[in-house]
């Protein structure tokens, strides 16, 4: 069920903490149109929660450590590459300085020659390295030339959007079975490179999850208990919100896998696609104010192979992409037994080893920790 499928989005979260680039790559324009502007909400401005801001002072408070994500992703660097260590709020690196010329020169490009839509960010140049690209680069094999039009052939009819939902939900065991299902507790190890660590989801219907990873610095949780999100690691609690937010209100949803048409106001078929060796069908879904999220759907099982969603940064946008794998059933229902999350930063796999459903969770597993007395950001940013 979709449902087990969104912890993985929860997980990465968990471990950003430990990887000083668990940012995301960016990437091209999802199908169908360019990147836009994050829709403005309440709350502070980042001029008044961060030290010594200039660029970006007026931008929701919530989308900066976003933003710094974009930029380690987009130029392959951490933090310290134009921050001073422990001192952020600092401008001593020429770096830092240098950062803000190029993000003022890019909002300028876009609002002068793009009607201030993020067609171009920082990826556009860089593309992973501090050095922009600015000479092309030899192929190592030649180009494969172009099909001639006349060999093409006409494109094959493709299913609807509702078509695909209704086999993925019918693949996974029926609306009714999905609907059986009320609470599930997952017990795993995460892996990252060599490392493993256990991992356990709880999830409660309709739209409570908590997860939690024992690491070596001790447990890491992410939660969303219908009403707020927050994550916890070796300090303080803090709130989940922003566009991280949305996501993780979409992974406690958790009859999400029947509920795709209801959560997004359109979903279009793009057309088809590979998934490792396996053909899929790419719909992607879209809501007034949010990024857009991709599905791949296995044309031959109709089940939910690859998720990919974004969230919106002033500086364009971040992805992160969700791979599922041994679905087994489940007290009637399929559901994946591995998963593997991806970003620029890093790739982590969960493989499960017990679930339980239908059992009893403690209610205190989804109770919001008190925010710190006095809680802020830390300090220094650009």
């Amino acid at each position: 069920m979709r449902d087990t499928l969104k912890s993985t989005v929860l997980t990465l979260a968990l471990l950003a903490p430990m990887l000083v680039t668990a940012a995301v790559r960016g990437q091209s324009n999802p199908p169908g149109g360019s990147q836009s502007t994050p829709t403005p909400h309440e709350g502070p401005v980042a001029g008044q929660r961060f030290k010594n801001l200039q660029v970006l002072k007026d931008v929701p408070a919530d989308q900066i450590f976003p933003a710094m994500q974009f930029i380690t992703a987009s130029l392959g660097v951490e933090c310290t590459f134009c921050h001073v260590e422990g001192a952020f709020e600092k401008d001593d690196k020429e770096e830092k300085q240098t950062a803000r010329k190029m993000m003022t020169m890019m909002f300028a490009i876009n609002k002068d020659n793009f009607d201030a839509r993020q067609e171009v960010t920082c990826y556009t140049c860089h593309k992973g390295t501090s050095d922009p690209v600015s000479t092309p680069v030899i192929a190592e094999t030649a180009p494969k030339p172009e099909e001639e039009a006349t060999n093409a052939g006409a494109k094959p009819s493709l299913p609807n959007a509702g078509e695909i939902l209704d086999k993925y939900v019918q693949a996974i065991g029926g609306s009714d079975a999905v609907h059986k299902i009320t609470t599930r507790v997952e017990k795993g190890t995460m892996t990252f490179g060599p490392a493993g660590m256990p991992v356990v989801v709880y999830a409660k219907a309709p739209d409570a999850r908590v997860t939690v990873v024992q690491t070596p610095r001790g447990q890491s949780v992410t939660a969303y208990n219908g009403e707020s999100g927050w994550m916890s690691g070796a300090g303080p609690s803090h709130p989940i919100t922003g566009g991280e937010l949305d996501n993780e209100k979409r992974n406690a949803d958790f009859y999400f896998a029947a509920d795709i048409v209801k959560e997004f106001q359109q979903v279009r078929v793009m057309g088809e696609d590979k998934v490792g060796d396996r053909d899929a069908y790419l719909l992607v879904a879209r809501s007034p104010g949010h990024a857009p999220v991709r599905f791949y759907f296995d044309k031959d099982s109709g089940l939910l192979l690859r998720e990919m969603r974004f969230v919106n940064t002033p500086l364009g946008r971040n992805p992160s992409e969700v791979d599922y794998a041994d679905y087994r059933e489940t007290d009637g229902v399929k559901i994946p037994y591995q998963w593997t999350i991806a970003r620029p930063g890093g790739r982590f796999t969960i493989k499960i080893a017990e679930v339980q459903q239908n059992v009893a969770i403690d209610e205190s597993k989804f109770a919001a920790p008190p925010p710190p007395p006095g809680m802020e950001a830390k300090p220094g940013t650009r």
